[in-house]
């Protein structure tokens, strides 16, 4: 994958998580969207079969079809293996098995109107994957020009080493959550051997791991939701100080304050990859200078240690 590159993702194209078709604003949002990220220099797109009930790919076919020299400027991945809401209690479940997985990357080909996948994830570890039954999925789809490259998503390093062992060429990506204020990738190279060290979920020495193996860390909800660069009225009191020290920041390096959080993520060493999501296009010009930021080692530190709240050993 591209070194630090900013990702559009697509969760957010195709109206509502409901059966109904999308609209012609529907269509008229994600043009938009797609347009104002190509011209940001975004080339990455990222979808999941589960998007909006299989709505987000459609509405991207759709595009596609209108305007197919847009596809060549594009580099198009997808994610699969979520049964959406198909257990008891409307709970989703997992299905990593060769027959699942075929059948998704066809149904998600034939929604997006496009002949193969760049990139092609799991979306979520089955605790009933076979390592082996998947490698041969992926064999599978690259001879018959379905994927060019596989990758994980949530994935631990003891689930993508099983993973690896089977597979012919490197996994490409994993996609996890990372931003400032979910920062537990790099809270748990640093606290080690501390009493206080929390549960750090199966991420420990993930970012050594990527490093080492060329694995790209696709950065999903960078913002958190708005947490430091939304309205800073509805903040906490303390959330409130790290958004005060994020402008002054964006300020001092003459950009936007969505553009520094995002610098805060392409400083960490490796390859890292921020998803944004919104469909705003003025929110998506807003992150257009944080590929170029470098921001200062007290600046970056001083950021991580705000959004966590408390000192670092």
């Amino acid at each position: 994958m591209t070194k630090n590159q900013l990702i559009y993702g697509c969760m957010g194209l195709g109206g509502n998580w409901d059966t109904n078709v999308s609209t012609a604003n529907d269509l008229l949002i994600a043009e938009k969207a797609i347009k104002t990220a190509l011209g940001t220099g975004i080339k990455i797109f990222d979808h999941a079969d589960i998007y909006k009930l299989g709505k987000a790919e459609t509405l991207f076919g759709k595009i596609l079809q209108q305007q197919p020299s847009l596809r060549e400027k594009m580099i198009i991945q997808s994610k699969a293996g979520i049964c959406y809401h198909e257990g008891v209690k409307k709970s989703n479940i997992y299905n990593l098995s060769k027959k699942y997985l075929l059948q998704q990357v066809d149904d998600i080909l034939s929604r997006l109107q496009t002949d193969y996948l760049d990139v092609f994830l799991l979306h979520r570890p089955d605790p009933l994957l076979n390592a082996e039954e998947i490698a041969e999925t992926f064999t599978i789809l690259k001879k018959a020009g379905k994927a060019k490259s596989f990758g994980v998503s949530n994935m631990s390093i003891h689930q993508i080493q099983l993973i690896q062992k089977y597979c012919e060429e490197p996994l490409v990506a994993n996609q996890v959550q990372l931003s400032l204020s979910h920062s537990l990738l790099i809270d748990s190279g640093v606290l080690v051997n501390r009493v206080n060290a929390t549960d750090f979920n199966g991420v420990e020495g993930m970012l050594e791991y990527a490093q080492l193996n060329k694995l790209a860390i696709q950065a999903y909800s960078p913002f958190d939701g708005g947490r430091f660069t939304g309205n800073p009225e509805l903040a906490s009191e303390e959330d409130k100080n790290t958004i005060d020290l994020i402008n002054e920041i964006a300020e001092k390096y003459n950009t936007t304050s969505a553009a520094i959080v995002l610098a805060w993520l392409f400083k960490i060493p490796g390859n890292i990859q921020p998803i944004i999501g919104t469909t705003n296009p003025q929110r998506i010009k807003d992150c257009e200078h944080a590929v170029t930021i470098e921001l200062s080692r007290t600046d970056w530190y001083n950021l991580w240690i705000s959004a966590r709240g408390q000192k670092i050993p």
